[in-house]
Order: C-alpha cells, then structure tokens, then sequence
C-alpha cells in the first residue's frame, strides 16, 4: 500500500512538473521574438496566389499558424531557380520583391515590411509579423553591382550567394538530392574569383548580409577571408550530425561563431536526420535517368519541373521522416561548437519537401521551446536561439556597415 501511494505521489509530482514547463514554455515563447531567416513562401504564392489570412495559404505558412508558433519575424526567400540564369533572373526576383510587397500591404493590421534590427523590435511591439526579404541565389544580380544596390534599395537584407548552382563568380555545394549532378563539376572558381569578392565587399559596404548556405567549402573560406562583416548561413545545419554537403562542418561553424556570425538551422529531414539522406542516396541511384530525361524535358519551365521531380520522388518510394527533436539536435551542437550566440533557426519552410514528424509548419514552433527547456537550457539561452542572437548578429552586420560609410561604392565587372 505504501509503495503503490508513493509511485501516485511521484506520478503526481512528474504531472505537475510537466504542466509547469509547459506553462514556462508557452509564457517564453509568447515573450520571445521568434526569427525565421528562410522561408520559400512567396515562390509558392508565385505558383499558386493565394490569401495569407486564411489558412492553408500555402504548405507551411498563414498568417494563422504564424501566429499559433509565435513567430515574430521571418525573412521571405526571393528565390531564383536556376532557370532563370541569362533568361530573366533579375526580373523573376523583383516579382518575387513584388509578391511580397503586395503581401504585406494587403495585411497592413498583421505584417509589417521590416528591413532594420529596430523595424523587428517595433513590430513585435505593435503585435505584427516582421517580413524582410532575402535572395537566394546570386545570379539574381546577373553580375551587376548597380543591380545589387537595387536590390538593397528594394528591401533586400540579405543574399545567399549561389543557390545549388554555380554561378560566374561562386561556387556552390550543389543540390541536396539531385543523382545527376556531378558536384566535382560545380568547382569552377575553387571558390570566389575577384569579382565574387568585390561582391561580398559592397554587401558588407550596403550592411546586406552575406549569406553562405548552398556555397562550397571553398566558397566558405573565401568568404571568411574577405568579409569586413559577420557572415550568416540562413538553412545550414551540422554535417558532423547529418553528412550532406549543404550542412555545415564543424570547423566552418567555428569560424563563423569566431566572426560574430549565425548558423541557422535547417528543420528539413534530409538536413538533420543521417537515415534520410541515406536513403535519399540510395533510391536517387533508381531514377537518376528519369531525373536527367525530365530536366532536360522541363528546362524552361522550373515550377512544373518542381511539381514532376517531387512527383518522380515519390514513385520512388516513401521517404522516411525526422523526427522533431532532431532539430533540437542540431541547435545544441552548434552551441557546443560555436557558442550559444552562434545559433538560430531557418526553417527553410515552404521551400522543403520533408518537414520533420510534430513540425509540420510554423504552428509548430513553441516545441522547439519547450524541448530546449526540457534538455536543460536556460529560459536566456531559449531566447537567444529563438531571435536574439540573429538580432544582435544583424546590429553588427549594421555596425559594419557603418565604419564603411565613407568607402566609394564597387565598380567591379565580371571579367
């Protein structure tokens, strides 16, 4: 009797205990303003336009779920596929700017453009979701410094500087799950030429952040050479933990925390779980001839080469999924590596095939708050993950930027 009373008084304690760090977490979280520093969102609403405020709006994202996770500020990806190159890129960008623009301006009472560390902080306060722009993929700029300054005219704070292409100035790491890519071939620079880094020097002389997901190691080294600023990676996560070329090495995640910069982690299974890319791997080897005959079938038209690849993966078989916590993964050991103002979170949502098994879309956020709780870390720690640390990264980038004021904008061309 006595033994049966005390495992009911235990269960009792580890009930109460649960149902206080759950309140905890949903108090921080709410506190918190929450980053997302990759989201594809507006090249879905390019391929499917559709309304924001209702739900379902597109695979990951409204304004809805936005608010159900507690996001505070996300930056909306201006991506470029690679079809674009010397066929439009710079015009698909601005109407990927445009989208989003057009947007927010149609929810003025619950987004606000943002493109400062101040405009973030005034719109939590005002209780509205901060949007800021970034492109992805550096071709958008179609070599063109003029072109770049627009950009940055236009909103844009931040540009990765390849996207799984290589383009005339960087190299890129290649894609993720593409058999028909042969990587070795994508090592056209062995990094940045001249002008890829007079490129990273008029971003950190316009305070735009560089960004070095997608970008090859060699890339990576390059860039650290020659940046005047801290660097972000906006969707890498840990190659030590999830072998795959995008995520980052330790070594590189120390060289970006030593810089002032943010390693901001990817949710996708195929980044955070080795047994995915495993099996992506594997089963890329059955339709790798399919894949060549469709891309070549579909090369001007990226959105229905989208829709056939995913439709040719899934003939594939059924992709196992991450579970959740793997993220959680991921966060911690860049806080080993790097510290724990190195680390943030982007999603790469709207924009990945797989999110992981209890983080289907930014609803749900606060899991990954009570789960860093859970493990230990401090509510200070949880907030600098969940925005902090990318602010107090974006003020340096801004600080940079800055002591550059006096410094003539590039007249660099591509040779």
């Amino acid at each position: 009797m006595r033994v049966t009373i005390l495992l009911l008084l235990l269960a009792a304690s580890n009930l109460a205990h649960a149902d206080d760090l759950a309140a905890r977490a949903k108090a921080l979280h709410a506190a918190a303003i929450v980053v997302d520093t990759h989201m594809d969102t507006p090249s879905q609403l390019a391929d499917k336009p559709a309304d924001v405020a209702k739900k379902g709006a597109t695979d990951h994202f409204d304004l809805i779920r936005a608010k159900e996770g507690g996001l505070s500020a996300s930056f909306f990806s201006i991506y470029v596929d690679s079809a674009y190159v010397n066929r439009g890129a710079t015009r698909r960008a601005h109407e990927l700017i445009d989208i989003t623009l057009r947007t927010v301006d149609a929810n003025p009472t619950a987004m606000q453009l943002a493109t400062s560390v101040a405009d973030i902080r005034a719109a939590k306060k005002a209780g509205k979701l901060a949007v800021l722009m970034g492109i992805e993929g550096g071709h958008a700029i179609e070599d063109s410094m003029a072109v770049l300054r627009d950009m940055y005219r236009a909103g844009v704070r931040y540009m990765t500087l390849t996207h799984t292409n290589t383009n005339r100035w960087a190299d890129s790491s290649g894609p993720a799950r593409d058999p028909t890519v042969d990587v070795k071939r994508l090592r056209v620079h062995k990094g940045l030429n001249d002008f890829g880094k007079n490129v990273v020097k008029e971003m950190n002389r316009l305070g735009m952040i560089v960004d070095i997901s997608h970008v090859s190691d060699e890339t990576v080294d390059d860039v650290l050479e020659v940046t005047r600023a801290p660097v972000m990676a906006s969707h890498s996560s840990c190659r030590a933990l999830t072998a795959m070329s995008r995520n980052l090495t330790d070594d590189q995640i120390k060289r970006i925390a030593k810089g002032g910069g943010v390693v901001m982690v990817n949710v996708s299974g195929m980044f955070v779980d080795q047994a995915v890319i495993d099996w992506v791997a594997t089963r890329g080897k059955t339709i790798r001839k399919e894949l060549a005959a469709l891309k070549a079938k579909l090369k001007d038209d990226p959105d229905q080469l989208w829709k056939e690849t995913e439709a040719l993966w899934e003939k594939a078989g059924k992709m196992p999924r991450a579970d959740w916590k793997k993220v959680v993964d991921h966060i911690e050991h860049v806080i080993q590596v790097g510290g724990e103002d190195a680390v943030g979170l982007g999603t790469d949502f709207d924009g990945i095939p797989d999110p992981p098994t209890g983080l289907p879309d930014v609803s749900a956020l606060p899991k990954l708050t009570e789960e860093l709780l859970r493990r230990g870390h401090s509510e200070a720690r949880v907030k600098k993950v969940l925005g902090e640390n990318f602010l107090a990264f974006f003020a340096r980038v801004e600080a940079a930027k800055a002591t550059l004021a006096t410094e003539a904008p590039s007249t660099a061309k591509i040779k």
